[in-house]
């Protein structure tokens, strides 16, 4: 004990954290207490320890690189605080390399969700794993191009060609039900945010994982693979909007392993495009601009105009996010070009048809607004941004059935008048989006409302309506609670 060296990494991230060492143990117990571990109790002389040199003890190395995760917005790993990160604790292979074949993919997206549904009562899922991000994300990803194995057909597959009797319980009109289903799913998450419903989309993707089980013509088996790619994306976006980011990128790889077993490119493109979406968010915009060029690549002869929009619109997103300042507006004028291309009838599927007008002046506003955060000419930026964001404002007001990506966009236009110097239309903004927030189950939408307050606090804590913003949003938007 007597050699040991302040820890040097953790103390740097503590200290731009701008905690003391109260809150950090106070936030430590909470999130312990979240996860069931109810053994951990920290107070600030343990945190003095910590900081001194003191390796503490799983699960509390996981619940730090959490918690600054969240406070910096982008993956700060157990390795960046200087601390020993423990064996992974997980029954159901760890990271994303997993193999690529319809027989283990079932395996593994039933005992996942399996584990989903018994282990989360506690909360503990979420924190079990750790985010894959770097080489070690892409390069497995970029499997889902190679061909298939050939020769003998898997077991899961072995009713193809009559090579064994066909056994399967579900009939036409069932599976249609549960088609039916993962659109009415995708609609409560549009109204109602990821919360309300993930343990049911979670449940309905194990049902269906059992029905795979049984041998099924070739068409049908592809159907149900269809089918569970949809529902372990829909998992995987929901755990994304609660803000469970390992559990979400677990189900996101195990969805791209089903749309390739289902031969179905353009879904795993959509796949792809939302875990880019997800490393946008965590601030790895290099991570997120090689998975858009993996969906780009894998769905060039498959991308509707729609899909190739929405592609070129998160590849704006991605360069934004890095300062790329031309390649950014190049694929922000290219997903506008292709958008005006869309007919009713290019034979859109359901889980595209979220890309409307609305969502592409969305995500060139932001792309803009980006732009502004990571350019010197911020003022240019943010006047270009204001126009299409209050676009998108207005077309989801009219179109009133996406009720968080409506909010979503009041938090941006708070945001862009901010920039602009302009704290009152700012806090009028992000007053709307709070009313909405408390009536939808989305910590990402709290977590966009908090950040925009503070920021306005930080920089106009003088003017009363922003006084008022941060009075009610610390009222009214909850504290995250993992265990949804």
């Amino acid at each position: 004990m007597g050699d040991k060296q302040p820890n040097e990494k953790l103390t740097s991230w503590f200290t731009r954290s701008g905690w003391s060492k109260g809150e950090l143990a106070r936030q430590v117990n909470r999130r312990a207490r979240q996860i069931g571990a109810h053994h951990v109790s920290t107070d600030t002389s343990r945190v003095r320890r910590w900081l001194d040199g003191e390796q503490p003890r799983e699960p509390i190395p996981k619940i730090m690189s959490e918690l600054f995760s969240e406070r910096f917005g982008s993956v700060v790993s157990v390795e960046d605080l200087g601390l020993r990160a423990a064996t992974p604790v997980s029954t159901v292979g760890g990271g994303v390399d997993l193999p690529w074949s319809g027989e283990q993919t079932v395996q593994l997206i039933s005992e996942y969700s399996r584990s989903d549904l018994m282990l989360n009562r506690r909360g503990f899922l979420g924190t079990s794993l750790a985010l894959t991000a770097g080489a070690a994300l892409i390069e497995p990803m970029q499997r889902w191009l190679t061909p298939g194995p050939s020769g003998a057909p898997t077991p899961i597959l072995s009713a193809v060609n009559g090579s064994e009797p066909f056994t399967g319980r579900l009939s036409e009109p069932e599976l249609q039900l549960l088609e039916q289903t993962t659109v009415m799913f995708r609609q409560w998450d549009a109204q109602n945010g990821g919360g309300l419903r993930r343990k049911a989309v979670v449940g309905q993707l194990h049902e269906v994982t059992d029905l795979l089980q049984e041998s099924y013509p070739e068409l049908t088996t592809k159907r149900l693979f269809r089918l569970t790619a949809e529902l372990a994306h829909l998992a995987g976006w929901m755990s994304y909007d609660v803000g469970m980011h390992p559990s979400a990128q677990k189900y996101y790889v195990l969805a791209l392993h089903a749309a390739k077993e289902a031969g179905d490119r353009p879904f795993g493109a959509l796949i792809l495009t939302d875990m880019a979406r997800q490393m946008i968010h965590l601030n790895r915009g290099e991570d997120a601009l090689e998975l858009i060029h993996l969906a780009q690549y894998g769905s060039r002869d498959t991308a509707t105009p729609r899909q190739q929009a929405l592609l070129y619109a998160m590849e704006a997103r991605s360069y934004a996010t890095i300062g790329e300042i031309n390649r950014c507006a190049r694929a922000a004028r290219l997903a506008e070009d292709t958008f005006s291309d869309c007919r009713p009838g290019d034979g859109d599927p359901d889980w595209l048809k979220f890309f409307s007008e609305a969502e592409l002046n969305a995500e060139n506003a932001h792309s803009y607004r980006d732009l502004a955060y990571t350019s010197s000419r911020s003022p240019l930026y943010a006047s270009m941004a204001a126009p299409v964001m209050e676009r998108a404002v207005d077309l989801f007001r009219q179109d009133g059935d996406h009720i968080r990506s409506y909010a979503f966009n009041l938090v941006g236009m708070a945001s862009v008048h901010l920039l602009q110097n302009e704290p009152e239309q700012a806090a009028v903004m992000c007053e709307q989006a709070v009313d909405i927030a408390t009536k939808v189950r989305s910590e990402r939408l709290n977590t966009r409302v908090r950040k925009t307050s503070e920021a306005a606090s930080r920089q106009f804590q003088d003017v009363p309506g922003v006084a008022r913003l941060r009075e009610r949003v610390v009222q009214d938007i909850p504290e995250f609670v993992a265990s949804v």
